[in-house]
C-alpha cells in the first residue's frame, strides 16, 4: 500500500509525538492516520540521521522536501540515483566507505542530484528490499560464518547397498556472500577442524575473524554472552592469525545469513544431487564442487553481480594471506611426570623427557600428528617429533640429571649383561620377559624391577626364584617378588623328607592298582 501524503503540521505533530518517545500504534490512534503512512514516515526520519529535535527545527519547505510521499517521486531523478544502489552496496563493504562519500561522489556526475537525507532515504529503501538493512552491512574480509546443514546427504555401500548420513559444512563469506560447500563423515573436532582448514585453501585467505554455531567440536561450553572455546579451536586461530567468535545461544539473527545461504544449497545443490547415487565422499564432494562452482557463479538479479565476482572485487583483497601449512588438530592431555623424568602418552604407549626438576609434577601434553610439546604452567619444558613405536623412551640427554643419564642407554642386551651378573637363571628369565613383550622397551620397567631384587635379597635366592618362575606360561616383576617375599625359594632348596615306610619287596608300588 502506498504510502499517503500528509500535511506539513500532521507531519510536525508526528515529529512531536516521537520525540516525546511515541510508539508508531500510539501515533496511528492519537492522529489518525494508518498505521502504514506512520510507518512509512518514521523510516524516512530515520534514513535522514537527524534527530527529532533537529528535524523540528526545520522549516516547512525543507521538510517537504526531506520527507516527500512515495508517489511524489521524480522518476527521472530517481531513476538516475538507482542505478548506482548496486555498485552503493559493493562500496559499502570496503573498509573506510561511507554513503556521505558516495552521496559527494554522485553529486559530482549529477549536480542536481539528490540532498543528503533523500539520498540516504532511497538508498535505505532500495537496501530493505533486498533485505539488507544497515545494521547487517558486512565489511569486506570481516567475518566467516560456518554451519553444517540440518538435512544430509548419503552415500552408498556398492556391496550392501546400505545408506550411510553424511554431514555437509557451509563456510560463507557474509561480504560477498561467496560460499563453500563439502560432505564430511561426522561433526567431531577432527573433521570440523579439516573442513575449515579446506573453506580457508578454497577462499584463498583468512577473514578477521570466523563465526561458528555453539558446535560441541567448537565450544566447551555454550553461552549466550561468551562462550568457552576448547583449546584445539583456539590453536586454530593462533596458527591462522584470526579469532572464534561463536554465535550467541538462542540468537538466531546472529547466524541469519548462513542459514539463508543453506537454504540456497538445498536447492541447488541437495536437490540435484539428490537423484544421483554415490559410492564415496569422495565422490560426493568431487559433484558438491561442481555444483558449487555453478552456484557461486549464478547471476544475482537484485545486486546485478555474482558471488564470485563480488567475492573477486570486493573481499579477496582484504583477507590475509594463508599460512604456509594448514593447521594441525592438537590433541590435549595432563600427565604426571615418573620418577625417571618421562611423561607417558597413552594413546602411543610410550614416553617422552622432561627436565629431571619437573619430576613428580603434573603437566600438559600437547601433540599432533607431528610433534609432542610438554607444557608445565603454560611454559614449554620439552619438544619432541612424534615418535609412533609402543614403548619407545624419546629421550634429550641435557633433561637427565646425572643419577638418570644411565636410562638412555637401555637395551636388550644392557638388561641381559646385567642380569647375567647375578646367574643364568637370572639371565634366562630376564630373555623370556623381554621377548614377552610386543616391544622390547615396554619390559624395561619389569626387567628393572626384578633385578633390582637382589638388593633386598641375594644373587644367589634371586636366581633361584628365576628357576622356579622359568616353567610359568606368563613372565613378570610380581611373580619373582612374591615368591622370594614368601620363600619358595627357599623351600624348594630344602632336601626331601625321609618315608616314614622302609622300603620292602613285599610292598605292591602305585602301578599295581592301575
Amino acid at each position: 500500500m502506498a504510502a499517503k501524503k500528509v500535511d506539513i503540521m500532521e507531519l510536525r505533530q508526528l515529529l512531536l509525538l516521537k520525540e516525546k518517545g511515541e510508539s508508531n500504534r500510539s501515533c496511528e490512534k492519537l492522529l489518525g492516520i494508518h498505521r502504514n503512512t506512520i510507518n512509512h514516515y518514521v523510516r524516512q526520519f530515520r534514513a535522514s540521521q537527524l534527530s527529532y529535535a533537529n528535524l523540528l527545527e526545520q522549516d516547512d519547505k525543507t521538510l517537504n522536501e526531506l520527507f516527500p510521499a512515495s508517489e511524489t517521486i521524480n522518476t527521472s531523478r530517481y531513476g538516475e540515483l538507482s542505478g548506482y544502489f548496486s555498485y552503493f552496496e559493493r562500496e559499502l563493504k570496503k573498509p573506510g566507505c561511507t554513503r556521505e562519500a558516495l552521496w559527494q561522489g554522485y553529486l559530482l556526475k549529477h549536480p542536481d542530484g539528490y540532498g543528503y537525507s533523500q539520498f540516504n532515504e532511497h538508498f535505505a529503501r532500495w537496501r530493505e528490499k533486498v533485505k539488507s538493512s544497515g545494521k547487517l552491512i558486512h565489511k569486506a574480509g570481516d567475518k566467516m560464518y560456518v554451519d553444517y546443514t540440518g538435512k544430509k546427504l548419503q552415500i552408498t555401500n556398492k556391496e550392501t547397498g546400505e545408506l550411510t548420513d553424511v554431514e555437509v559444512f557451509v563456510g560463507i563469506l557474509p561480504s560477498s556472500q561467496y560460499t563453500y560447500v563439502e560432505a564430511s563423515k561426522s561433526q567431531k573436532k577432527e573433521d570440523f577442524i579439516a573442513s575449515v582448514n579446506r573453506c580457508l585453501e578454497y577462499f584463498g585467505g583468512v577473514p578477521k575473524a570466523i563465526v561458528t554455531d555453539n558446535l560441541k567440536s567448537a565450544v566447551s561450553k555454550a553461552s549466550k554472552y561468551e562462550a568457552v572455546l576448547n583449546k584445539s579451536l583456539k590453536s586454530l586461530a593462533i596458527h591462522y592469525r584470526t579469532s572464534i567468535n561463536p554465535t550467541r545461544a538462542y540468537s538466531p539473527q546472529d547466524k541469519s545469513l548462513v542459514e539463508g545461504a543453506v537454504k540456497l544449497v538445498y536447492q541447488r545443490i541437495f536437490y540435484p544431487l539428490s537423484k544421483i547415487t554415490f559410492f564415496s565422499i569422495e565422490a560426493l564432494n568431487e559433484a558438491i564442487r561442481e555444483k558449487l562452482t555453478e552456484y557461486n557463479n549464478y547471476l544475482m538479479k537484485l545486486l546485478e553481480t555474482s558471488r564470485i565476482k563480488q567475492f573477486l572485487d570486493i573481499e579477496k583483497p582484504f583477507l590475509t594471506t594463508l599460512p604456509a601449512q594448514p593447521y594441525q588438530l592438537k590433541e590435549y592431555k595432563k600427565a604426571k611426570v615418573q620418577k625417571m623424568g618421562y611423561v607417558y602418552l597413552h594413546e602411543d604407549k610410550n614416553y617422552y623427557s622432561v627436565p629431571f626438576r619437573y619430576i613428580g609434577l603434573t603437566v600438559e601434553v600437547q601433540y599432533n600428528s607431528e610433534e609432542v610439546e610438554i607444557y608445565y604452567q603454560s611454559e614449554r619444558i620439552a619438544a619432541h617429533k612424534r615418535n609412533y613405536r609402543k614403548g619407545a623412551y624419546i629421550t634429550k640427554d641435557d633433561h637427565l640429571s646425572s643419577s638418570h643419564k644411565f636410562y638412555q642407554d637401555w637395551s636388550p642386551d644392557y638388561f641381559l649383561n646385567w642380569a647375567k651378573k647375578s646367574g643364568t637363571y637370572v639371565e634366562a628369565y630376564i630373555e623370556r620377559l623381554l621377548q614377552q613383550a610386543s616391544y622390547p622397551e615396554i619390559a624395561y620397567k619389569q626387567c628393572l624391577g626384578v633385578i633390582n631384587l637382589k638388593s633386598a635379597h641375594t644373587d644367589q635366592r634371586l636366581d633361584n626364584a628365576c628357576k622356579m618362575a622359568l616353567d610359568q606360561p606368563h613372565y613378570g616383576y610380581h611373580i619373582i617378588k612374591n615368591i622370594l617375599a614368601n620363600k619358595m625359594d627357599l623351600h624348594s632348596q630344602s632336601p626331601e623328607p625321609e618315608p616314614h615306610i622302609t622300603k620292602h619287596n613285599n610292598i605292591r608300588g602305585a602301578e599295581f592298582y592301575q
